[in-house]
């Protein structure tokens, strides 16, 4: 099987996952028992029969279960989430707004863990039993056990309020403001416009939130690292190349290396859409205007278009990072793709 086949296989199994994901997420949000018009009307409006019966038919809530299924189904192949009850935009427009601000956060987040996590593992590997092998671990397990909310809180508290050394939550100073919209990346926009005060305002702003949110991928890929060198490292091959008297850094780099790196790059896929969708903490203690943030705030005001439709967002994807990760395999071992 070439590799056009195996990718069109894989995007072919996505169809009924997709549908599967939108049934149980219709499901979930109808079994919730609170009336939606009271997030849609005000308290005065619910009070008053005509209103009630005129947002019934606009929002298609006096039909049956299985038609605004395949109602909402129908939309959603045409591109319409629905509107929100909150904001009273197109979920699709509101996504699109939001979604920017989680992809830096998520690039940002993926390049720390990487630059970091990478180079701690592969130190605490080739001097397992020293201090930056214990330095290592600690720190990986203080990583992954401290909860965003409360490293981001002291984070905060720290470099914020005490020391003044960082900005606060949001993402670009209110004296500066947003540089001049292109991809909704501040980072790029300021720099396609060469608005050099908003793009240093708004990497400022982003050193908090993105080590929070990597801290815990850098110390998955740290623990992982090292965990594959080791056992690497004990092969018979690496051991066959030291006695043929290679340098220990070409035994390394060229023979140990290239093959523990090889499980990283399931673990990258995954992390990376793991950064992407579990911003929301993070998005919520630093103000980040994210589609993290916007699913919270769905949630709380049960906006149930607002809700299926981040969901759905963050659930493809998943899927596509799995695919990418699949893709990447099947190149890197043919005999995959025979599976």
């Amino acid at each position: 099987m070439n590799l056009i086949s195996y990718i069109v296989r894989r995007l072919l199994l996505m169809i009924p996952m997709i549908i599967g994901i939108t049934i149980a997420l219709f499901v979930v949000t109808r079994i919730v028992p609170v009336n939606p018009l009271a997030v849609i009307l005000t308290e005065k409006s619910m009070d008053n029969p005509a209103s009630v019966k005129a947002a019934t038919e606009k929002w298609g809530l006096d039909k049956s279960l299985p038609e605004q299924y395949f109602i909402y189904l129908k939309n959603l192949v045409q591109g319409d989430m629905g509107i929100s009850f909150k904001t009273k935009n197109p979920v699709t427009k509101d996504i699109i707004t939001f979604l920017p601000a989680t992809i830096e956060l998520g690039i940002a987040s993926f390049i720390f863990a990487i630059l970091l996590g990478l180079p701690l593992g592969i130190f605490a590997a080739l001097r397992a039993g020293k201090f930056i092998d214990h330095f290592s671990r600690v720190f990986a397990l203080i990583g992954a056990s401290m909860p965003p909310f409360w490293s981001g809180l002291l984070m905060l508290f720290l470099f914020y309020y005490k020391l003044g050394v960082l900005p606060g939550p949001g993402r670009v100073d209110a004296r500066i403001g947003p540089p001049t919209h292109a991809t909704g990346l501040f980072l790029f926009d300021s720099l396609l416009a060469g608005d050099m005060p908003a793009f240093w305002s708004s990497l400022s702003h982003l050193i908090l939130p993105a080590i929070i949110l990597g801290w815990f991928t850098l110390a998955l890929m740290a623990r992982i690292t090292r965990s594959s060198l080791i056992e690497v490292l004990q092969q018979d091959y690496i051991r066959t190349a030291r006695a043929k008297g290679l340098r220990e850094s070409a035994v390394v780099v060229k023979h140990a290396l290239q093959n523990a790196l090889i499980p990283m790059v399931t673990i990258m896929g995954l992390a990376f859409a793991g950064l992407m969708t579990g911003a929301i903490m993070t998005e919520t203690i630093f103000a980040w205007p994210g589609i993290g943030r916007y699913a919270v705030e769905a949630s709380v005001n049960l906006d149930y278009p607002a809700l299926m439709g981040t969901t759905l967002v963050i659930a493809i994807l998943y899927m596509f990072m799995n695919l990418i990760v699949d893709v990447l395999y099947a190149v890197i071992d043919p005999r995959i793709r025979e599976a």
